[in-house]
């Protein structure tokens, strides 16, 4: 036994390391390199089933290079054994989000409605499957000419978004406004109403042709919200810029007989007498929430 080597082992502490005699000029291997760099792409990948895969899939590679430059150490299998068992857990962990991602898939039209409505506010698949669950998929048809809401007797209890056709909106027989595929079609009932209130229509819901719509019911849907906090912000966002595209529809189509447009952002400038008296200001109309009513200003088509 070499005793002097004993000894100088001996004296070595925890703490200590040996110094290096020279430093090695030569840098180390492209696949070094490669290895931390698809390591660090990996580590920078965000949330949702998209941002894991790719968060995944580079830090698999980024092990597997890590293992093979270790390799080289023919008296370390160990430097080289971890980093491969790191890259077969992240092979094992993207392929189980491509499975989860795969299985969230919806029909075509569930899947344009979640890239037509919700995919632009950065809503996730996850999120949107709870959306999908509580209607339980189902989407229903109205034929030409059905009535999806009378007023006066149809009671609020449901949100319902149009997939494909048209519906036209009355009250009173009169003609209001037209509704489009992506839009809510009872959004001002919806937001009219408290979670604990109960009403009905105040206009008419008819079929101009054959529709197909998705409703979730009002009870499970404020489940929902309960348990998901920003699900209920995304919808109150949908249905209020929902409700403001109505108003600006309008706005748009409100003329009297002698072609004056009607401001409906300004109701407070048409209760003077004497525009009642020069006949500018039609009557009063009940406007789709029955606790208010509407009063417009005549704006000069011309300016």
């Amino acid at each position: 036994m070499d005793l002097p080597s004993v000894s100088e082992s001996a004296n070595y502490s925890v703490g200590d390391h040996p110094l290096c005699s020279e430093w090695q000029e030569a840098p180390q291997g492209a696949v070094f390199h490669l290895a931390h760099i698809l390591l660090v792409l990996g580590f920078m990948g965000g949330s949702g089933f998209y941002g894991l895969l790719y968060m995944f899939s580079f830090l698999a590679l980024g092990f597997l290079c890590c293992s093979v430059h270790a390799w080289s150490e023919p008296c370390a299998p160990d430097a080289s054994a971890w980093p491969c068992a790191l890259a077969v857990l992240c092979v094992a962990q993207a392929l189980h989000v491509a499975h989860r991602a795969r299985s969230v898939a919806f029909g075509g039209e569930l899947q344009e409605l979640y890239a037509r409505m919700f995919r632009r506010l950065g809503v996730s698949l996850t999120h949107y499957g709870e959306i999908v669950a509580c209607c339980e998929g189902h989407i229903q048809t109205m034929e030409k000419d059905h009535f999806f809401a009378i007023e006066g007797k149809t009671p609020i209890d449901k949100l319902s978004v149009l997939l494909s056709g048209r519906v036209r909106v009355s009250v009173n027989g009169e003609f209001l406004h037209h509704i489009h595929p992506f839009q809510f079609l009872d959004s001002p009932e919806w937001d009219s109403l408290r979670p604990s209130e109960e009403g009905v229509f105040q206009v008419t819901l008819r079929a101009d042709s054959r529709c197909r719509y998705v409703t979730w019911r009002r009870k499970k849907l404020y489940l929902l919200f309960a348990q998901h906090r920003y699900i209920a912000r995304i919808f109150a966002l949908l249905v209020r810029n929902d409700i403001t595209d109505k108003l600006f529809s309008l706005n748009t189509a409100a003329m009297d007989e002698r072609g004056f447009r009607y401001d409906l952002r300004l109701p407070s400038f048409c209760h003077g007498p004497h525009l009642q008296r020069t006949g500018a200001v039609p009557p009063l109309r009940p406007s789709r929430n029955k606790n208010k009513r509407t009063v417009t200003k005549p704006v000069d088509s011309k300016s």
